[in-house]
């Protein structure tokens, strides 16, 4: 099972999953050009995906979703709530696939449990991907750590995490009070220390996490270096045994391949 998230960040965020012969995509904010690129870069291309998989609504995730289905033939799923509220920005798809948020499903040589979220839209969702052996947690956009996440996440052997942003930054920064609360809200993103608190958390009882990569960093209100020292922080002595890196915004991260770890 490999893993590559492709960029990330308020300008576009897409995530790679591979198992056996079945490649999805976790959202798409990028053009069609642009995610070609970014797929050709990781030895991948429009021809081998199975289906691309939708989180929510917002423009930076979906905003390449329905020209990448068409121009590659590839079904969109989303729950209900979702694609009614994105049907009109991506338009005609290749095929319109549906879930139930908290209702697993087999696509490939997936399986794939989409767990409810934090978030100001219809009805966001993170995912968990298992290939039967390895397990994957995504959970990006959300402004709280809930319940339902810590118990969805447990036991995976890579994480997908936000880490948004630095409050300090946050406050000091050029964003008008409105937005700075919608983003500090439980409804908005999740902040570095957040981050940091629940990897040091679900890392006490998961011996299995390998990977953990800190996603949709804010350029305004946040440094990699600033994400990296909380999870860091939130981890204490037992980062040494993970990798952790902050995903970019303008090129893809490094593949991940989780076999390769085992051992």
């Amino acid at each position: 099972m490999r893993i590559c998230v492709m960029g990330s960040g308020s300008r576009g965020n897409c995530t790679l999953v591979q198992a056996g012969s079945t490649v999805l995509l976790i959202d798409n904010g990028f053009s069609g050009a642009e995610i070609n690129r970014r797929l050709h870069a990781i030895g991948c291309g429009p021809e081998m995906l199975t289906a691309i998989l939708v989180t929510h609504e917002h423009n930076d995730h979906i905003a390449g979703v329905g020209v990448l289905s068409r121009q590659a033939g590839v079904p969109v799923y989303a729950n209900p709530a979702t694609h009614r509220a994105a049907e009109e920005k991506w338009g005609r798809l290749a095929a319109r696939m549906e879930f139930g948020t908290g209702e697993a499903f087999a696509l490939g040589d997936l399986q794939i449990h989409p767990f409810a979220v934090s978030h100001d839209t219809a009805d966001p969702v993170g995912f968990v991907l298992t290939d039967g052996h390895y397990r994957v947690g995504y959970c990006t956009d959300t402004g709280k750590i809930t319940t339902l996440i810590e118990y969805h996440l447990r036991d995976c052997h890579a994480l997908v995490l936000e880490s948004n942003h630095d409050p300090q930054m946050l406050r000091d920064g050029p964003y008008p009070l409105k937005l700075q609360q919608r983003v500090l809200s439980s409804q908005g993103h999740l902040a570095n220390e957040a981050a940091g608190r629940f990897l040091k958390k679900t890392l006490a009882g998961n011996s299995n996490l390998a990977h953990v990569v800190l996603a949709h960093l804010s350029e305004t209100n946040n440094l990699p270096r600033l994400a990296l020292e909380a999870a860091w922080a939130g981890l204490g002595s037992d980062f040494a045994r993970l990798r952790v890196i902050a995903a970019a915004q303008d090129r893809p991260c490094p593949l991940l391949d989780l076999m390769a770890t085992e051992g």
